[in-house]
């Protein structure tokens, strides 16, 4: 009866994508009303998609940002409120997750920088979790309407240049401030040195996540490749930018943080004379 059963969904299947396959060669050009470009550049720009926001026009990224931003604080209420207070020897399921979430960005904080990395632990925690969460918040396909009237999909808030801009450069602040507490105006030094590392990190994000949103809207365009094929496109581009960028900024950060942090010759030995001398 299994067998019987099991050759039936099987052939069910089979006959559902042998029609959407028949279904995408059959159907013509789309109809589409623009171009290719014009939609590319739509994509990036939001030149027609401009969303009212307490009177501005504004990308739809920046809408993204703030329900993203807004899903953080209020997940980290409930859990600073009810959960944590419930922690217990033996972790379950969500302690555990955490506490290998937070262990794992404080093991890179400290193993990058073994001077100064109590603020950085937290700071890249808070970043790489903005990057994970926002990149997979366009999979959600959270609906808002345009000053034209029309429907479109949120998309992730890096894939904006601007957010992308204002992560690369809030990173770039972190590690001159702890330059500057570190090793006065020569960390600051260290850190104005590498004066194209916010642009590096902020084009790095930004050409990453929009990647996978060109090519999802380069699937969609073409209708014949509009059946599943965007699903599964969508979803692998997703996870895997979601994982690889929020590793790669939370990496170049703690690294970078580190080198202008690390004390300096005159420091080491003076540390080094007092350590003797008790």
């Amino acid at each position: 009866m299994d067998k019987k059963k099991r050759a039936g969904r099987i052939a069910l299947f089979t006959c559902a994508a042998l029609a959407f396959l028949i279904a995408s060669l059959c159907t013509g050009g789309g109809g589409e009303h623009e171009s290719i470009q014009e939609v590319m550049q739509d994509a990036v720009l939001h030149t027609s998609a401009q969303i009212g926001f307490f009177g501005l026009e504004v990308n739809p990224g920046l809408i993204s940002a703030f329900t993203v931003t807004g899903v953080l604080v209020l997940a980290a209420l409930v859990l600073r409120v009810f959960v944590i207070p419930r922690f217990q020897l033996i972790p379950g399921r969500v302690q555990l997750l955490l506490e290998q979430a937070v262990g794992l960005f404080d093991g890179l904080a400290k193993t990058n920088s073994p001077h100064r990395n109590g603020f950085l632990g937290a700071y890249i925690f808070a970043a790489g979790t903005y990057i994970f969460v926002g990149t997979l918040f366009e999979l959600f396909g959270v609906q808002a309407v345009t000053t034209a009237g029309h429907s479109v999909s949120l998309p992730a808030p890096l894939s904006d240049i601007n957010g992308a801009i204002a992560m690369g450069f809030l990173s770039y602040g972190v590690i001159l401030a702890g330059g500057i507490a570190a090793n006065g105006l020569r960390g600051a030094g260290k850190t104005l040195k590498d004066f194209s590392l916010p642009i590096s990190m902020s084009f790095r994000l930004f050409g990453a996540l929009l990647s996978g949103a060109l090519v999802t809207e380069l699937v969609y365009y073409y209708i014949q490749l509009s059946f599943v094929l965007p699903v599964v496109v969508g979803v692998l581009f997703t996870l895997l930018h979601a994982l690889i960028q929020a590793y790669v900024l939370t990496m170049l950060t703690s690294v970078f943080y580190g080198e202008v942090t690390e004390p300096s010759e005159k420091s080491k030995h003076s540390a080094a004379k007092k350590a003797a001398a008790h």
